[in-house]
């Protein structure tokens, strides 16, 4: 197989990897200003998406521009959550270049969607193809390629602990090649239980004392998270932004959770916030919890409640994600400041941080790679990707971490 990397190569974003100039896995964008997108204008004969998160398939609808129908296929969870970005990137950006695709190819990405289960093989491209449970968010995948000659192992986003949301994976399909990510290859993450400990007591003595948290939160994956644990930990809570599409559509999907019935209690257990009529101002002014986007605080209602609730250090900013560089998120942890709806504001409030992250950490990676010690390791989804490699290679891999643009013999 001739594996071409577009985008994600010693990145975190844009993922896009080409087989034999045939088939595509995922194709996303790095957000930024201006974001960027795959280095390559591609016609697959098919695509295969990991998952349903913007740096894996934000670019997606693009494929489907002018006579260009590629069939598409992922999970039905990932599927809702492709339309769901997509139309929220419209409703943001569309006609502008922050947005590569218009509503006429989203709607051509639900004429060409086909959905399949885990462990159920499919035809693709001439490939066979099978999803495994990758324990990242529900609906993400690991993808194993088969020619009939080398089976590729492309692990996507995976983690090997369980989550609130998910269970860790434990599939270790065989394979003659890996494709595996190193987001965190040198980082060991916290005891989780002992995260979300503090992280409740936090948010309670916060409250406790006549403080309101803010907690920004990813849409996909990261709010069910934090509202399954508000609930675990009988704190109340209110949702805004995306999140809550996302919560009412992962109830659609229990085979797809790790428990549909603590997901229900947690939805059941956070009041919804429609912002009508100067809604989250007046919780802003609360001593309560709201959960919201954008994750990096680059969009969405935290606009409106960190600027409300900025000014007392009896509140608190309380981060669940990684910042990316650049991102007003991360200008707020390094400085105490951020460029908030296009001003720059200081931040008063607490801020703290807290690693829920939905990715394996090093000794998760490591024990994952441990059953493919004879197949070819290609290092991507990273910003230490080259540092990994190498090191697996001291530990007897084959390992190397392909620049984007590269083409691989595998």
């Amino acid at each position: 197989m001739n594996v071409r990397f577009l985008g994600g190569a010693r990145e975190v974003g844009r993922s896009a990897i080409l087989i034999d100039d045939r088939l595509l896995l995922d194709y996303g964008l790095l957000t930024g200003n201006p974001p960027r997108f795959p280095v390559d204008s591609v016609d697959p004969e098919a695509v295969v998406v990991s998952h349903g998160h913007l740096d894996h398939v934000g670019a997606v609808p693009s494929l489907c521009s002018g006579d260009r129908r590629p069939p598409i296929h992922w999970t039905p969870p990932t599927r809702e959550l492709a339309l769901t970005l997509a139309r929220d990137t419209l409703k943001l950006h569309g006609g502008t270049y922050d947005c590569p695709f218009t509503e006429t190819e989203v709607r051509r990405v639900t004429q060409v969607s086909e959905t399949h289960g885990y462990r159920e093989s499919f035809e693709a491209a001439g490939y066979e193809v099978t999803f495994y449970e990758a324990g990242h968010i529900p609906g993400s995948a690991h993808v194993v390629v088969d020619d009939g000659e080398t089976r590729l192992l492309y692990t996507s986003d995976f983690h090997t602990g369980d989550q609130r949301l998910v269970p860790g994976t434990t599939a270790r399909p065989d394979a003659d090649a890996v494709i595996c990510e190193a987001t965190y290859s040198d980082v060991t993450h916290e005891d989780r239980g002992a995260i979300e400990d503090q992280f409740a007591e936090s948010l309670r003595t916060t409250v406790w004392q006549g403080g309101t948290v803010v907690v920004p939160a990813f849409a996909i994956g990261r709010t069910q998270e934090v509202l399954l644990i508000c609930e675990a930990h009988d704190i109340d809570c209110y949702v805004d932004g995306m999140g809550k599409r996302v919560t009412e559509m992962l109830r659609r999907h229990p085979e797809f959770v790790r428990d549909a019935d603590a997901l229900g209690r947690a939805k059941s257990n956070a009041r919804f916030v429609d912002g009508r009529d100067g809604q989250r101002r007046r919780i802003a002014a609360d001593n309560t919890v709201v959960v919201t986007t954008s994750g990096m605080l680059s969009g969405g209602p935290a606009m409106t409640y960190i600027p409300a609730i900025r000014g007392s250090p009896t509140n608190k900013v309380a981060m669940t994600g990684y910042q990316v560089e650049g991102t007003p998120g991360r200008d707020l942890l390094d400085t105490g400041s951020a460029e908030i709806d296009g001003r720059r504001m200081p931040v008063a409030a607490q801020v703290e941080s807290y690693d829920f992250s939905a990715h394996a950490d090093r000794e998760g990676i490591l024990e994952f790679l441990d059953d493919y010690r004879e197949a070819d390791v290609l290092v991507n989804h990273g910003d230490r990707c080259e540092a990994f490699a190498a090191e697996l290679r001291e530990d007897g891999f084959d390992a190397t971490a392909p620049a984007v643009g590269d083409a691989v013999e595998v």
